[in-house]
């Protein structure tokens, strides 16, 4: 259950950073040209500090994510099915029975 939900966040934490990365400005600006007049909402030097500030968070909760996940797994790898069966049965094992073979003839009583 812990490790399904930590790989949902890890998927959501990736689509996130990944826009992240996107949205910042460079010499092509990249997916920047698409946002609009950011530059109000931000304040007067624009998106640029804001989104700096989050694509380092997002990504030290992504390291930090990767690696719980890498330590939960690695657990779970040295668990064995074998740990988890049961040892003591109440099944009584039969008992042997002992075969009597029976006599056999010599020549001499024909």
């Amino acid at each position: 259950m812990t490790t399904g939900l930590l790989v949902i966040i890890q998927i959501v934490l990736v689509i996130i950073l990944t826009i992240a990365v996107l949205l910042q400005k460079s010499s092509s600006i990249g997916l920047g040209a698409y946002s609009g007049s950011n530059e109000s909402v931000f304040g007067a030097k624009g998106p640029n500090s804001f989104l700096a500030k989050a694509t380092f968070t997002l990504g030290f909760i992504f390291v930090v994510n990767t690696i719980t996940l890498g330590y939960m797994y690695a657990k779970a790898a040295d668990a064995s099915v074998v740990d988890t069966m049961v040892e003591e049965t109440n099944v009584v094992a039969p008992t042997a029975k002992t075969v009597v073979e029976p006599a056999t003839q010599t020549q001499g009583e024909k």
